[in-house]
């Protein structure tokens, strides 16, 4: 309930990375994570929502026995230093260079792997490791916008997926509640590691 204060913390953790605008069109299947429309047609995502989905997908995660079978993949460049933390921290498997198509389905291939479970940063960019994994039955999280399709999404995380903070926040919180399952870092204390960690830099900075 948006009156709890988990719920609250997350609040203050989530509007200022805009984890919760997303796109102003959206799916026939996104409307129910859609809290409310704003006056400007930005849609605005239930945090609520968000946060459940976030739990389902660590447990998705831990239920995976080695760490390592667990890929990530993001098409997006924004997308490309979260993934990268994110299997530092959980031991996944962060595909971050350009997706070769075969990857999951040529076993002749240099870079063939063969995952147990596939994170995606965004539907949409992200088609063709989805539809492999659609073929050799990868279970695939998302983190889907109010405009993403469905198909072939195990678990959706209602989430803005467009933008830099967004997606580092995203990732850093799902690391995190993987960590806590895994029973690696307690939930009465804060996580040591800071959400900016996640974010993506220009090559200059």
């Amino acid at each position: 309930s948006p009156s709890c204060p988990r719920s609250r913390r997350m609040s203050r953790r989530c509007l200022p990375a805009a984890c919760t605008s997303a796109a102003a069109p959206s799916t026939y299947h996104m409307s129910p994570y859609i809290f409310q429309r704003r006056d400007d047609g930005v849609n605005v995502i239930n945090i609520g929502m968000t946060y459940e989905k976030i739990k389902l997908a660590a447990r998705m995660i831990v239920a995976i026995e080695n760490p390592a079978d667990v890929c990530i993949v993001s098409a997006r460049t924004y997308g490309q230093r979260a993934i990268m933390k994110f299997a530092q921290y959980t031991g996944a498997n962060a595909l971050t260079t350009r997706f070769t198509p075969g990857t999951f389905t040529n076993q002749i291939q240099k870079k063939f792997v063969e995952p147990r479970l596939l994170i995606l940063t965004d539907p949409l960019s992200d088609n063709q490791p989805i539809r492999e994994s659609s073929y050799v039955n990868i279970p695939t999280i998302a983190f889907c916008d109010t405009d993403s399709p469905l198909r072939f999404v195990d678990c959706a995380i209602p989430a803005n997926n467009k933008s830099i903070k967004s997606i580092g926040l995203l990732y850093w919180m799902l690391a995190r509640e993987v960590l806590r399952q895994r029973g690696a870092i307690s939930r009465a204390e804060e996580w040591e590691v800071m959400p900016d960690l996640f974010f993506y830099r220009e090559p200059e900075e």
